[in-house]
């Protein structure tokens, strides 16, 4: 078996991470997507968190990209800077190995060094026994909410899990001025004053 690489993603890895991408809207029910994005489309997405600061990165074996995982914002408004949510897409030949924690390990580790706070997982179809769910109870995340019959997709409804995991002292101390959600904040407040 080959050695598995997080490394961060480049440009150069869009046409695999579309192609995941793509495979989980049409076959599976953890994006509420119910038409694949475009490469275009995929590459402004991954553009804009890029250039925002936020952490995305690749599981590549012998040159080929296997999966993908990124933290962006939560929602836009300015108080929710400290939280990130995740994102974590596996090839489906390569599922069942470990990349996804390898992905989520890397991601929360990135989080971490540039001050958020808390990440935030929107699992779609999120029972239970979903392995979503399972690797992100392993990895410390708890559960934070289920919104019932939130999505349809497939011919039938799904549930939306809410877990969480505190970063840096989570919501116990004051936030870091210099970490990067608290810099960019700054730099905001200056252009609109």
């Amino acid at each position: 078996m080959n050695e598995s690489i997080i490394r961060p993603a480049a440009a150069a890895d869009l046409d695999a991470i579309t192609e995941i991408y793509a495979d989980a809207v049409r076959n599976g029910t953890a994006s509420y997507e119910l038409e694949p994005p475009t490469r275009a489309e995929m590459g402004a997405r991954f553009e804009t968190l890029v250039v925002g600061g936020f952490p995305y990165v690749v599981a590549e074996e012998s040159g080929t990209v296997l999966g993908y995982a990124y933290a962006g914002p939560f929602r836009p408004r300015p108080a929710y800077r400290f939280i990130v949510e995740n994102s974590v897409y596996v090839a489906p030949h390569a599922k069942g190995r470990g990349l996804g924690r390898l992905l989520l390990e890397r991601l929360i580790a990135e989080a971490a060094k540039l001050g958020f706070r808390q990440m935030i997982a929107v699992i779609g179809d999120g029972h239970p026994g979903s392995a979503s769910v399972k690797l992100h109870e392993r990895m410390g995340f708890r559960h934070s909410g289920r919104l019932e019959g939130s999505g349809y997709k497939h011919g039938r409804w799904l549930d939306t899990t809410f877990m969480q995991l505190s970063m840096n002292g989570g919501a116990s101390t004051a936030p870091d001025p210099d970490s990067l959600p608290e810099r960019k904040f700054r730099a905001g407040s200056v252009k609109a004053g």
